[in-house]
């Protein structure tokens, strides 16, 4: 366990260094019309939200950097901030502009750049703030059959939705998002009215056997040992379920009719980094269909954060590692019920050694909650600090230093063939330090990514693979990992890295699946994408197991330039039998305009 002390304490020096703001460097001229960033990007004292994770930009931008462009660009540590990827394109421009046959890469920088142009344009003082509406949009998703909601235990049929509330029959999702900076403030707001009708829901018998047969989630329990209590009666464990676990989609589901705050956070600039307090989006993954650590596929939490959004160089190590980035973020998991409202903190650093590797190593730790420990400073410390095992008695007394999982994730631009395929991977681990340690017991998602087609530069093609279902089918002491009670679970923390009833990863618990896009580029924000992805819980975990097939088709389109619609087609077929009996099958449909009010130049 010594080596993980290298994260946090990499991440408490750099933190504290003090040095030189990054210089920007003048562009050549582009040809008339090709106009490229300007030559003052002052993020060294501008504040900058950050986009959205569900914005065309990032697939965009992860098109440009495997075409062999954005060099610096971090794509295991997302979301980026508005001048973040001005800094990214200006230091692409030159080579876009000189390279030949690259049309689709201008397409993309110019369509990206038109966006965050205004924010390198206008600079902000405190005493001469800006703000400025930046979307507005309505979603009418439509639903036939009874879908899945459920990716701790059965799988979900949305996903990367930031939890949003959905079943079958009419469904809406209204909001806008706005924007506001002060030199080294910045501030964003995003929220939105949601309806989705009301559901039948999982049965009592289902309910009870999830809680209690896979989920261990016993009413009342042992606080001394976390052990149910017996009844002396049957000898038996005395199970009563507690009705209000949000991962478990008990029935009958009242409709949601409310409104939300999707993203609401307030930034400081400082030294290159974010300081933020509030709710925020957060990727800490190169895959584009999931993010083993954390993705928008849970609704945000409200957090306190400090994000280095610009690339470090530490002189001497950089010379080894290359630049390097690094993220650290804490605040609270909702929809717990074993034991009520634990905190988490993760921590990510990532390296880029060269222009076409990137590397990055995290770590995320789920500790306190009600009727458990306390959520002090002291405990928090324990978390942060701890890197050995712990025996039994710690982990159910007031000192428990947490549920604590690694990770590893790489994105390398493949030789020789930098402009045409990156290879990626994800990884996670739980009680090991890293997945590197233990492959054998790592959950993995790994992908391929070819970024244009042989005289088709229009069309690329992704594939991932996904599984939660570590090879080594045993712990050190002999016991086996099976039944879900692995990778996302842990002793204490029973519902693991869950924010109000959704894992960050689609393909749940002892899980296999994967995804395959490919997508034909109308322009550098325009689209026609064809959709599969398949998973299947093991039967070792959910009785019978689980499968899904879903395909999809969508086509995004700008009318001008301030509106965006999007329409998509879905149709999965599921099968879980220990929810409903034969095969079974659902169809989506939707439609989202945006509208996007330009900035005053």
């Amino acid at each position: 366990m010594r080596s993980s002390v290298i994260l946090p304490a990499v991440l408490l020096f750099s933190s504290f260094l003090s040095l030189t703001e990054a210089q920007v460097t003048t562009q050549q001229p582009f040809p008339p019309g090709y106009k490229p960033p300007s030559e003052t990007i002052a993020t060294s004292a501008q504040g900058s939200t950050y986009v959205p994770m569900d914005s065309w930009i990032y697939p965009a931008l992860d098109r440009l950097h495997s075409l062999g462009y954005l060099d610096s660009a971090f794509m295991g540590l997302r979301p980026w901030t508005r001048l973040s990827i001005a800094h990214m394109l200006e230091q692409s421009a030159d080579r876009i502009d000189t390279d030949t046959g690259n049309d689709e890469a201008k397409s993309i920088y110019l369509a990206v750049l038109e966006e965050v142009q205004p924010d390198v344009d206008n600079a902000t003082e405190l005493n001469h703030p800006s703000g400025q509406l930046e979307s507005v949009y309505t979603q009418l998703r439509g639903m036939s059959g009874t879908p899945l909601r459920d990716s701790f235990h059965l799988g979900q049929t949305i996903i990367n939705d930031y939890g949003r509330p959905y079943e079958g029959g009419f469904n809406n999702y209204t909001g806008f998002s706005a924007r506001a900076e002060a030199g080294r403030f910045s501030l964003y707001f995003r929220g939105e009215y949601q309806y989705a009708p009301s559901a039948t829901g999982y049965s009592p018998a289902l309910y009870t056997f999830l809680s209690c047969n896979i989920d261990s989630i016993y009413l009342p329990t042992d606080p001394k040992t976390g052990l149910p209590v017996i009844d002396p009666n049957t000898g038996q464990p005395l199970c009563i379920p507690n009705p209000n676990q949000a991962t478990i989609p008990g029935g009958p589901i009242t409709a949601a009719n409310n409104a939300r705050i999707l993203e609401a956070n307030l930034s400081y600039h400082l030294l290159g980094h974010e300081i933020s307090f509030g709710k925020n989006d957060h990727w800490l993954g190169p895959d584009q269909g999931a993010s083993m650590l954390w993705s928008n596929n849970a609704e945000d939490i409200y957090d306190f954060e400090i994000n280095r959004v610009e690339p470090l160089r530490i002189p001497g190590l950089s010379k080894v590692t290359g630049p390097l980035r690094y993220d650290f973020f804490v605040g609270s998991l909702k929809g717990h019920t074993d034991p009520n409202d634990p905190w988490v903190h993760v921590e990510k650093i990532s390296f880029k050694p060269t222009h076409d590797l990137e590397f990055g190593f995290s770590r995320m730790v789920i500790w306190g909650g009600k009727g458990h420990e306390p959520i002090t400073i002291h405990t928090f410390l324990k978390s942060f600090f701890s890197f050995q095992n712990v025996t039994a008695s710690e982990k159910f007394s007031r000192t428990d230093p947490g549920a604590r999982f690694g990770n590893f994730d790489f994105d390398w631009r493949l030789p020789y063939m930098q402009k045409w395929l990156t290879l990626y991977s994800d990884s996670f681990v739980h009680d090991d330090v890293s997945p590197i340690a233990a492959p054998r017991r790592a959950g993995l998602h790994p992908g391929i990514y070819l970024a244009q087609f042989p005289y088709l530069h229009q069309l690329d093609l992704r594939l991932e693979g996904a599984s939660t279902e570590p090879t080594s089918h045993s712990n050190p002491d002999g016991s086996p990992i099976n039944q879900g009670q692995f990778l996302y679970v842990e002793t204490v923390q029973k519902q693991g890295p869950t924010n109000k009833g959704f894992l960050p990863d689609w393909v749940g618990r002892q899980g296999k699946g994967g995804q395959a896009w490919l997508t034909w580029h109308l322009s550098g924000n325009e689209d026609i994408q064809f959709m599969y992805r398949n998973a299947k819980a093991s039967a070792q975990f959910i009785p019978g197991g689980t499968t899904q097939n879903d395909f999809e088709g969508s086509v995004v389109k700008r009318i001008g330039k301030d509106i965006e619609v999007k329409g998509w087609l879905q149709y999965e077929q599921w099968k879980a039998p220990i929810y409903a009996t034969g095969s079974q099958s659902d169809t989506s449909g939707a439609a989202q305009i945006t509208w996007y009010p330009r900035a005053k130049e």
